[in-house]
């Protein structure tokens, strides 16, 4: 399943910001030899620095198993300054409908080769129809992609080939690299989906999205017994206030700054589900 991570949301989900960096390390820097910048096991660079939209897989454990980043093309981006060179002296692409997607990458380790839903086939595809699928609501229409011609082989046996490419392919690292252009388009969505057998919701549900949250495992436990149909209700009555009592002695007893801003943002995540109430918070 997918879940999309921007700034609105990302201060919520550092565990997996943090799985994902290290996967981007094993990518693109051990596997294909990229010139990226590792620290303490993450590939960051400067453009994590934007505040893009990550679009991340994880698996039934909650395990990141594939991601790709985000980005507006109307200010920096990687194509019109790292990877400027693919341009060939074109100018940079440049518009509020176009969405540059890179550090695109799935977790071969962990994916097996088959067609099920752990594999590498299929987290790829998945992978691609979210990300589509996001752009799109977010009234994007069109993506340019940094990839290796792996990827773009991946691309067309997958239903999913690129429309077009900009620039040239040039060496980068242990591969070579190029930029292609796909549509957020109903029909690219449905022919990818079709393609890997995917049915049903792309992205994780409201329940899921707390679990995989920093705060995940106070928060389910309460949502999974709040939401029970076996509690009466003064059991969730007192399942609430429980929670509110909880949420104020972890503010109380936060011993240092960065316990008291967990416990705050604890407390604002039960409010906007539901789990607790304004007026005994």
């Amino acid at each position: 399943m997918i879940i999309v991570i921007d700034g609105l949301n990302r201060q919520r989900y550092t565990r997996l910001l943090d799985e994902m960096f290290e996967l981007r390390a094993r990518v693109f820097g051990q596997r294909l030899g990229w010139d990226v910048v590792i620290r303490d096991g993450r590939e960051i660079d400067q453009y994590d620095a934007l505040d893009p939209a990550y679009v991340i897989g994880v698996n039934d454990e909650n395990r990141v198993v594939s991601c790709v980043r985000a980005l507006q093309t109307t200010g920096p981006h990687m194509l019109s300054d790292v990877f400027s060179s693919i341009l060939d002296g074109q100018p940079p692409l440049r518009s509020a409908t176009l969405w540059e997607s890179t550090r695109f990458c799935v977790d071969t380790e962990v994916l097996d080769r088959g067609n099920s839903r752990n594999s590498v086939s299929y987290a790829t595809c998945e992978l691609m129809a979210a990300s589509l699928k996001y752009a799109q609501q977010s009234g994007i229409t069109d993506i340019v992609t940094v990839i290796d011609p792996v990827m773009n082989r991946v691309l067309k046996r997958s239903d999913c080939a690129p429309y077009g490419y900009v620039g040239k392919t040039t060496p980068m690292g242990k591969v070579s690299a190029m930029a292609a252009l796909l549509d957020c388009s109903d029909e690219r969505i449905e022919r990818i989906r079709r393609f890997a057998g995917i049915e049903g919701d792309l992205f994780v549900d409201q329940l899921r999205e707390l679990a995989l949250s920093d705060d995940g495992k106070v928060e389910t436990e309460v949502a999974q017994a709040n939401n029970s149909t076996t509690l009466q209700p003064t059991e969730k009555q007192n399942m609430q206030a429980m929670l509110q009592e909880y949420c104020r002695d972890q503010v109380a007893d936060a011993a240092t700054m960065e316990e008291l801003d967990a416990a705050k943002r604890l407390t604002r995540n039960l409010l906007d589900a539901g789990l607790i109430s304004a007026s005994r918070a």
